[in-house]
Order: C-alpha cells, then sequence, then structure tokens
C-alpha cells in the first residue's frame, strides 16, 4: 500500500510531535527540583524559586561564579526555607545544572575539603551548617544559618530522590588505588592540573606514604589522543629541565615511556604517558610508595 504526498507529510509531522513530546517529557525543569510540598516538618518555602543564568549568576554569588563558569555552568535556582523556630533559622538552596556528570562532580570535589558523607547523591558532604553533594549532572549546595544538620540531611535526601539523571560517576574515579588513598580527596580539573597549563584536565587524589610517611599525589592527565600526551609530556621534560631537574628517561612496561625528575616547588615526580593519559605521582618521599601506587593506576586504565 502506497502514501501519496499529503499522507506523508501527516504521518512525518505526527512523528515529530512525538518525538518532541518524549524528549520534553524526559527534561527535567530546573524549578521542580525545588521541594515546594511534603517539606521537612517544620520549614515552609519563604519566596519563589530564582533562575539564575550564564549573565546573572555574579549577582547571585560574585566571587564564585567564575569557577562554576569552568566548570560548564548552564544554569542554577535557588530557594531559601524559612524554619518556625525564629526568623532567623532558615536553610538556602542552590542547584546547579553543570551540563555533565564530570562536571558536577569537579565542582563538588572543588568545595569539598575532607570526607564526610551525608548518604545521599552520587557522593556528599554534611557537616552542622552545610551539605554538597553532586548527583548526574547536578550540583547541590545547602547552607543552614544555625547548627541544623538533622534538616540538611532530610531536605538533601529529598532533593536527591527528585533528580532523575541516573549517570554514574565518572569511570576515572575508580582508575585510582585504593590503598593508601586519603577519603574524599580525589578532584578533577577541567584545566591547569596540578597547576601546569600544559597538563589541561584531568584527576588528582592524596596518599599516605608507607610507615607514616608523607602525603604525595597522583594525577591523572587526560587528551584527545596518544600524541597530544606525548606533547604534553615533552612540555613536562623541558619545564622540569628548566626550574628543576630531570632524572631519568625510559621505555617501561610494553612501551609505556616513564619520566623521573624533581620540581622545585612540588618535589620528586614520576610520569608515565599511556596511551591519551599521562599518569604519574608527585611529591612522594619514598620511590617504592610512588611506583606501588602508579603500577595499581596503570594496570586499571585500560
Amino acid at each position: 500500500m502506497f502514501m501519496n504526498r499529503r499522507e506523508i507529510i501527516a504521518v512525518s509531522v505526527f512523528l515529530l510531535m512525538v518525538t518532541c513530546s518524549s524528549v520534553s517529557s524526559a527534561a527535567t525543569p530546573l524549578e521542580s527540583l525545588i521541594l515546594q510540598r511534603d517539606l521537612p516538618k517544620g520549614w515552609t518555602l519563604a519566596e519563589a524559586p530564582q533562575i539564575y543564568k550564564k549573565k546573572t549568576l555574579f549577582q547571585h554569588i560574585d566571587g564564585q561564579a567564575e569557577l562554576f563558569f569552568k566548570y560548564g555552568f548552564q544554569q542554577s535556582v535557588f530557594a531559601t526555607y524559612q524554619g518556625e523556630r525564629s526568623r532567623e533559622d532558615q536553610i538556602e538552596v542552590d542547584i546547579y545544572d553543570m551540563g555533565k556528570v564530570i562536571q558536577a562532580f569537579g565542582v563538588f570535589s572543588r568545595f569539598r575539603n575532607e570526607d564526610r558523607p551525608g548518604g545521599f547523591g552520587l557522593d556528599s558532604y554534611l557537616d552542622d551548617h552545610s551539605v554538597f553533594f553532586y548527583k548526574g549532572k547536578y550540583f547541590i549546595m545547602l547552607y543552614a544559618a544555625e547548627s541544623n544538620a538533622d534538616s540538611l540531611g532530610q531536605f538533601s535526601k529529598l532533593i536527591s530522590s527528585k533528580i532523575s539523571d541516573s549517570s554514574p560517576p565518572p569511570k576515572e574515579i575508580g582508575h585510582f588505588p585504593k590503598n593508601g588513598l586519603k577519603p574524599g580527596s580525589i578532584q578533577y580539573f577541567p584545566e591547569g592540573l596540578l597547576g601546569h597549563k600544559f597538563l589541561g584536565r584531568g584527576f588528582q587524589g592524596t596518599y599516605m606514604g608507607n610507615a607514616g610517611g608523607k602525603e604525595f599525589k597522583v594525577f591523572m592527565a587526560i587528551f584527545k589522543d596518544s600524541g597530544e600526551a606525548m606533547k604534553a609530556r615533552e612540555f613536562y621534560k623541558d619545564d622540569l629541565s628548566r626550574k628543576g631537574k630531570v632524572s631519568s628517561e625510559a621505555i617501561h612496561q610494553s612501551e609505556t615511556s616513564v619520566l623521573k625528575g624533581e620540581d622545585p616547588y612540588q618535589g620528586k615526580i614520576i610520569l608515565f604517558q599511556k596511551g591519551f593519559y599521562l599518569l604519574g605521582a608527585l611529591g612522594f618521599e619514598k620511590e617504592e610508595d610512588a611506583d606501588n601506587r602508579l603500577a595499581e593506576l596503570i594496570k586499571n586504565v585500560k
């Protein structure tokens, strides 16, 4: 059976409407994540939620807006809740759409300064006055004017339950060895990893040396291909040659290139290239500690 031109156009329009409806229903308006009903007992929404875009975020968080922009900020919504105990008893909520889960984690990793998980989202931090957590592409902050960890936890769990984005945590987090890793120390930088522009974007974690040795960093710089990784490695070598020293270069483990040296400010360094990654350890006392952690990291990176 053949359709005429008018029938074909009608079917095409119908399919387009169905597709658009599906996409629209899958999207979550940011305002809908703000709790307006079924609030924790003793709390009310003090004023209508406020939306902030890239042009207006400075009006809300002037000193921190640039950090959010670096991590891919899309938009945010802000709301204030009033407690029944007193006028000063308030909780402020900021929900940031960061575009991707890796960028939401990145902002979260920069705000968290120790490991105090609250048990919501993909990872979280909770103390008596504040909460940070991320889930999917969203980064969420709550601040209580008065000490109130219980209410902060209740709000956070309810907000988390409204977020339907089921994206898993960035896979790179799982590459870092657990042995010796300082809890809550893994961070993601969209640029300037370790303070070096040539390293670009990547992750870093803090590790404890064996037998009470000092802390050191293990890092993973990510490039678009192996050629770009090799260029960055050469930049690092030249930088060490000018400012510190290069101890040795060699081919190690299935032609994975290794660079060893010492930075005058950040200490000893070992750097491996594996495909489009540069994997390294920096600031260690005992080379054995760095070798052990890097051997695990290299094995984990596929």
